[in-house]
């Protein structure tokens, strides 16, 4: 009789075991990759893009991507958005988007943060503007620690470590650079220092000898520079020409490994820049170090921390539509869900461990990195961390 009544369980066992993998399943879902692949940040898009892919390929979930270039202006985000979501349908077992990934300029992802809120999805973006993160609006998950970190580590940096009395500070009229240069100006007032010069430029403009002159004048005695890429290489190759003994502590652009090509290493000696990933540089984390071979295979060069923010974002909404799967199965992953648990989670990435600060912030450490001189790849010398 026991022998029996053990066959039966045994059986009605195998019996539901499909049962519990259908519920486990992961569904399949369109995901939209909202990114600017051409203008004057086309080389962060393109970063942006290529880190997403990579983790799509490497997801237990599904991800079909959509990939659309956003250009770089607010209407061109919001009419790539209604593109994304204007089918609502399941086609070919592939469900509707219950996320996506949002372009890193401030001035479009404050276009797309209502359209999001209407329609109670997700977006997740490497974008730093401070702004977006004081709207209180529940559907915004930032991958690149905001200006209130990574601007404040560049300050402190500039002051604290490099040493300098007399910052010149150059940045970008975008909403980029406008809320990084607020930022910098919050902390060097805090630290008891006033920049002798302060200049904004337009992303278009390619002759800035004139502001490096001026902060010559002033007697200057460190360059601070809050910049988009292309702009970001051409004033230290000025700077390098007019000021070439002239410290120049950069943004994060000049981080990344596509800006530092446009550059000889001879011109980057003494150029120091704040970023919140380095994935050439790490040594001591084997998986960094396995996704720095799996990029360098597939597009011949060095990824950077738009890259890396992009490919642990992807890995952290997998992460969470695994647990979501996991609890109540396929049927209840929604946007509403994938928010909820965005939000709770703490999950351990390539750059660092995420988890919001209640206003959306994911990631709350910044690096230093400095160029010797020799090469193209610097080195890391300071980290902060500001945890909320």
């Amino acid at each position: 009789m026991r022998r029996r009544n053990l066959l039966s369980g045994a059986a009605a066992l195998v019996a539901s075991a499909p049962a519990i993998v259908r519920a486990q399943e992961r569904p399949a879902f369109r995901l939209p990759l909202l990114v600017p692949l051409t203008g004057f940040v086309a080389l962060e898009g393109k970063s942006q893009r290529d880190g997403a892919l990579l983790a799509i390929r490497e997801a237990r979930t599904r991800f079909v991507p959509d990939i659309i270039d956003t250009g770089t202006s607010p209407e061109g985000a919001a009419t790539a958005w209604q593109r994304a979501f204007r089918d609502k349908e399941v086609r070919d077992g592939v469900r509707p988007p219950v996320a996506a990934l949002g372009p890193i300029l401030g001035t479009q992802m404050l276009a797309l943060l209502p359209l999001a809120a209407e329609a109670k999805t997700p977006v997740l973006t490497p974008s730093g503007t401070a702004r977006l993160s004081e709207m209180g609006n529940p559907w915004f998950f930032r991958f690149f620690p905001g200006d209130g970190t990574v601007k404040v580590a560049h300050a402190k940096y500039v002051i604290e470590k490099a040493g300098a009395k007399r910052p010149a500070v150059i940045y970008q009229t975008t909403a980029y650079g406008q809320s990084g240069r607020e930022a910098l100006a919050r902390t060097f007032a805090e630290l008891g220092v006033k920049p002798v010069l302060e200049e904004g430029i337009a992303a278009s403009v390619n002759d800035i000898a004139p502001m490096i002159a001026r902060a010559q004048a002033a007697q200057a005695d460190a360059l601070v520079l809050h910049l988009h890429s292309q702009s970001t290489a051409l004033a230290i190759r000025q700077a390098r020409t007019l000021a070439p003994a002239l410290p120049i502590i950069a943004g994060s652009a000049m981080a990344q490994p596509a800006t530092a090509a446009l550059l000889e290493p001879v011109e980057l000696k003494g150029v120091c820049a704040e970023t919140a990933a380095m994935p050439a540089a790490v040594t001591d984390n084997a998986q960094m170090r396995d996704f720095v071979a799996a990029w360098r295979r597939e597009h011949q060069g060095d990824p950077d921390a738009f890259a890396v923010a992009e490919y642990d974002a992807v890995h952290m909404l997998d992460a969470a539509i695994g647990e979501i799967v996991k609890a109540g199965g396929a049927g209840a992953v929604t946007g509403e869900s994938v928010r909820a648990r965005l939000s709770a989670m703490r999950w351990s990435g390539l750059a660092t461990d995420y988890y919001s600060d209640g206003k959306g912030n994911m990631a709350h450490d910044a690096l230093i990195v400095c160029y010797d001189g020799t090469s193209r790849v610097p080195a890391i010398v300071s980290r902060y961390t500001f945890p909320p």
